[in-house]
């Protein structure tokens, strides 16, 4: 097949559906399909550099987020004729709807995946939530609907997708998720991280390691760490990952605040070797968010062996909690915290064990060569097809 994602950015700052393209792309290269991708991104962008697969950059586009575009239009209009199946990462965004539009004149099946972004959570903001509701009705519901299929990452993704708006019609297939074996693509040295981070020193740490954003719930990790201080004074906790600068000195003014200022530290974005690294130096990862879809960065620990502390609004919290990889608790103060009490209680037996079982987690459901195919079979119902003009 020849398969083509479109995506707003492949800056990597934007998270787990950039790292699940990167990862979907290199096993359907392996498998002999082609594939490539086109993104909003200006041509020059540095994160673009040394890819290895075939982007087409034809930003920049306009109205910031959601990304306006009238050279995806042409440029779908001349391409997208070339390709059997085409994936529309996402939605709320221009290039959803462009997608639907080019795929229907040209008869070429589109998929979307929506990566959580129908997930009820984001209710609670109501006036944004009132502002999607018109824009469903008038445009994303036609994209949900228009679709050979809407792929979900989990099960629990798509039970919790129906609730979020109405109408809603659409082809749902779970196809899964994953990431290449980080310990088969190489080794990186551990003690990098030390040496980039000489503020931690020879501490144990416990590693957040996502988006620095409202979500992830940090304010209860930071909550947590405090009522438990008298067992994590000997300890550090690393908070790495891209944020608002608004909204990072928030967090930081309230790790001030409750006397955290020497167990915290804020090393920004970490990417390549470095974040590897990180997360196989790490005791623990640690995600005490309120909404995730899949967590490419949780199934990144878990295919370290590293134990992986999270709440039960992780998508994939079942299968890490019946193979032992990691604890589940409830997205609240209580639950962050109750994380941090058991991870304390456990033996270094017990870690080692749970070390083990994280490691068996990712090789059980989590490595992309294995589920691959489940996403590419769905793709194949329709690569031959074409829907009727209208």
């Amino acid at each position: 097949m020849n398969i083509l994602h479109v995506i707003r950015t492949m800056n990597p700052a934007w998270g787990g559906p950039v790292e699940g393209i990167k990862n979907l792309a290199l096993q359907a290269l392996a498998q002999g399909h082609s594939l490539e991708v086109t993104c909003l991104d200006e041509p020059h962008a540095p994160w673009l550099r040394n890819s290895r697969v075939r982007i087409n950059a034809i930003g920049p586009a306009k109205c910031g987020r959601f990304g306006y575009s009238r050279n995806l239009d042409h440029w779908l209009a001349s391409y997208i004729r070339e390709f059997d199946v085409v994936i529309s990462n996402g939605i709320w965004m221009y290039f959803s709807a462009a997608v639907r539009r080019a795929s229907r004149r040209a008869n070429v099946p589109y998929y979307v995946f929506t990566h959580g972004a129908l997930d009820p959570w984001f209710k609670r903001y109501r006036v944004k939530h009132i502002k999607k509701q018109i824009y469903w009705s008038l445009v994303e519901y036609k994209v949900i609907r228009d679709a050979a299929a809407v792929l979900f990452t989990t099960s629990e993704e798509l039970v919790v997708s129906n609730n979020a708006f109405r109408p809603y019609v659409c082809n749902p297939r779970v196809v899964g998720y994953g990431i290449e074996d980080p310990l088969v693509a190489g080794s990186p040295c551990q003690l990098q991280f030390r040496k980039a981070l000489p503020q931690l020193g020879a501490r144990p740490f416990l590693l957040f390691l996502a988006r620095v954003q409202e979500k992830k719930g940090i304010d209860l990790l930071l909550q947590s760490i405090a009522r438990n201080i008298h067992n994590y004074r000997n300890h550090a906790f690393v908070i790495a990952g891209p944020g608002k600068d608004s909204y990072v000195s928030h967090l930081k003014m309230m790790a001030a605040e409750l006397g955290l200022t020497d167990q915290i530290i804020w090393p920004g974005p970490l990417y390549g070797e470095l974040k590897w690294a990180a997360i196989r130096n790490a005791d623990a990862y640690v995600l005490p968010s309120h909404q995730e879809n899949f967590g490419i960065s949780v199934v990144e620990a878990l295919a370290c062996g590293t134990p992986v502390l999270i709440t039960n609004k992780v998508n994939i919290w079942r299968e890490i909690v019946a193979d032992g990889g990691g604890l589940a608790e409830n997205d609240d103060l209580e639950g962050a915290s109750r994380l941090l009490e058991l991870w304390t209680a456990m033996s270094l037996e017990e870690r080692a064990t749970m070390r083990e079982r994280a490691r068996q987690c990712f090789l059980n459901h989590f490595n992309i060569r294995a589920i691959s195919n489940n996403l590419f079979n769905v793709l194949a119902q329709f690569s031959q097809e074409r829907r009727r003009p209208l």
